[in-house]
């Protein structure tokens, strides 16, 4: 794919069909745990962490099926998340992807084992990479780093803390940069890690990128969860005003927001043409990422 035009379709579809593949070869296919894993893994979604893998490994000319495994676990770790995220004592959601939620289709018990199964695949998937043992390493430091209580398990923890308070936006911006950042930020810095030590210089404009777009995207979805309807977003629409979360509307208001989102998009470009190598297909990612309804 490094020589094509870009197909955020196509980087998709690359994408479920290798996880449907690993998830394939999983024993004990008849069991509930793994019907449940596959359900969410394979169930639409966008990919978008896994496709920043593969577009920032490009940068450095490498297109080997170790970023296909990095691609994977990314996602997997995401989905992880939903899953979890959907939870009655979370955010209560009982549609994902326009289709009932995983503690929905199956049962909560289930729903849990199957977000902690996900995480150790996650992490499984990365010690079969054909890389030097230090860089798997890192890539596992910076996975667990991203999900943990460094990155989304402590900004998910904020958010249901401060459910039903008006916040400011330095601590809605940390919250997010936590809860929804950390996970881009780490997928770009894998898609780079694994092309050896030819991305050290880029690595602080890299995570730079990283932090930015998961802003990007989590301003997005604030906008999108007044103006999209529930059969566009897939989800309930107005699920944060249930449960009373502040969101970059309710602080700014929307037409700020809106503003705040092109900012940010204008941002993730203005970085984006400071890294080497042919940055089109990046450039193309954060233009269809802007026009997103979902």
């Amino acid at each position: 794919m490094k020589n094509q035009p870009f197909s955020f379709e196509i980087y998709s579809k690359k994408i479920h069909e290798n996880m449907s593949f690993f998830l394939n070869q999983l024993p004990n296919q008849d069991q509930e745990l793994i019907q449940s894993i596959k359900y969410s893994c394979l169930n639409g979604g966008k990919h978008v962490r896994g496709i920043l893998v593969y577009l920032i490994a490009e940068l450095f000319q490498v297109t080997s099926s170790n970023v296909d495994k990095i691609a994977i676990s990314v996602e997997l770790m995401h989905t992880y998340s939903l899953i979890h995220d959907d939870l009655p004592a979370m955010d209560d959601d009982d549609i994902r992807r326009g289709q009932p939620s995983n503690h929905i289709k199956f049962n909560q018990a289930t729903a849990i084992l199957a977000g902690d199964a996900l995480q150790a695949l996650s992490f499984e998937i990365l010690t079969q990479l054909t890389i030097k043992p230090h860089y798997i390493i890192r890539l596992i430091e910076l996975l667990s780093n991203s999900v943990g209580t460094k990155g989304m398990c402590l900004g998910q923890s904020l958010d249901i803390l401060n459910e039903n308070k008006t916040i400011d936006l330095n601590t809605l911006k940390k919250i997010h940069q936590l809860k929804t950042g950390a996970l881009f930020k780490s997928s770009i810095l894998m898609g780079a890690i694994v092309s050896g030590d030819e991305s050290k210089k880029y690595l602080n404009s890299l995570s730079h990128f990283g932090e930015t777009i998961g802003l990007f995207f989590q301003v997005q979805d604030d906008i999108l969860d007044i103006t999209s309807t529930t059969d566009e977003l897939g989800k309930p629409q107005g699920s944060d005003q249930k449960i009373y979360k502040s969101t970059f509307p309710s602080l700014l208001g929307l037409d700020e927001a809106i503003v705040y989102a092109n900012e940010l998009q204008e941002k993730c470009l203005f970085i984006i043409n400071q890294l080497p190598g042919n940055k089109e297909k990046l450039i193309h990612l954060i233009k269809i990422l802007s026009k997103r309804k979902k």
